[in-house]
């Protein structure tokens, strides 16, 4: 099967990720996989999806609107003659235009978050239309994602798929001990946006480490709100205690050496950093919102809380002070972690593109 991936960019960020995953798996199983990118940026995925020997293009895609990338796009889906177009985020507009006349083509799009923040208005009038004539299939990361994509759009429930995104987890580099030496290292993965609720993490763990000074937080990621985060850290005279590691190509060392994940956003797809913790093998302190009460189980393989700074001081205290249940969610959560293979993402999306 011949089958396309197009995103508006290959930035180091979820969707990206779990394109570049999907996309190799696809591979593994002995499929054709080409990858379009509106945009002409140069990453980490770039390179190595180049190192595969995947083949890419680049539409050099301005910012806004950019309707002279149509022609681009049509010419390169007309020279591939694709059997599945597979779009992610806001590429989905683009592609239907420069689509149009290609026979016995599936076209599949990947809802990366709730159905109301996927894009702007124009993206939602015309993602109706596609969604409600059946010309593309809507993919749910979750069942949250899915019920809102069913009330936006008024479509069964049949007509939407759910698809947990998958990581690689032969690359996750799994704990052998949970014997903490040295600082209890806490980690954080995430881009600095409201959504992922760094000042909540930042002040309670200032709270934690008054009672526990050999602990210490590492922050993975970049994105608007750093230069906030980073004064709260120098208000709150943690700047000897809070690492900011910036954007890594590679994470999996970083989650071997931590002794706890912690993700307490205000709201969460299905995300792929927490695989990869769960890969790891590494208990989490993590929201219950979004797709992570799909993927965890409280007081079995995480703790799940509320968004609350009081709530997430107390978990991490227990997780401090409690070896043994630190050491059952780790290993729970790398039982549990085989359910977001890349290999499995890749059997279910293919069972779609052949629907």
């Amino acid at each position: 099967m011949r089958i396309i991936q197009i995103i508006p960019r290959l930035t180091l960020a979820g969707a990206e990720i779990m394109c570049e995953n999907l996309t190799n798996a696809l591979i593994d199983e002995g499929h054709e996989v080409f990858v379009i990118s509106l945009c002409s940026v140069e990453t980490p995925i770039t390179e190595r999806l180049r190192a595969r020997g995947v083949k890419l293009f680049m539409c050099d895609k301005k910012s806004g609107m950019d309707l002279k990338i149509i022609p681009k796009l049509r010419k390169i889906l007309t020279d591939l003659k694709p059997d599945v177009i597979h779009t992610h985020l806001n590429s989905l507009k683009y592609v239907m235009w420069s689509s149009r006349g290609l026979k016995s083509v599936k076209r599949i799009h990947t809802i990366h978050t709730l159905a109301n923040k996927d894009g702007g208005r124009f993206d939602k009038f015309y993602n109706k239309l596609m969604f409600r004539t059946g010309k593309v299939v809507p993919v749910a990361l979750s069942k949250e994602v899915q019920a809102s994509i069913i009330e936006l759009y008024k479509i069964p429930e049949e007509s939407v798929p759910v698809i947990f995104n998958g990581t690689d987890l032969s690359k996750c580099i799994v704990k052998q001990d949970y014997v903490v030496t040295g600082d209890f290292k806490i980690l954080h993965i995430g881009r600095f946006l409201n959504v992922k609720n760094h000042s909540m993490l930042i002040k309670a763990f200032k709270r934690f480490n008054d009672s526990y000074p050999n602990s210490s937080l590492s922050l993975i990621g970049d994105g608007e709100t750093k230069s906030e985060a980073e004064a709260l850290v120098a208000e709150l005279g943690l700047t000897d205690k809070v690492n900011f590691l910036g954007l890594q190509a590679s994470v999996y060392s970083f989650l071997n050496e931590a002794d706890l994940f912690t993700l307490p956003s205000h709201y969460e797809g299905v995300p792929l950093t927490l695989t990869e913790a769960m890969g790891t093998g590494l208990p989490i302190v993590a929201t219950a919102v979004g797709g992570i009460v799909d993927m965890l189980e409280d007081g079995e393989n995480a703790m799940l809380i509320e968004v609350d700074e009081n709530q997430l001081v107390d978990a991490f205290e227990r997780m401090y002070n409690d070896a043994d249940f630190r050491e059952k969610c780790g290993k729970s959560a790398l039982e549990a972690s085989v359910m977001f293979s890349h290999k499995n993402t890749a059997a279910s999306y293919l069972k779609v593109y052949q629907m």
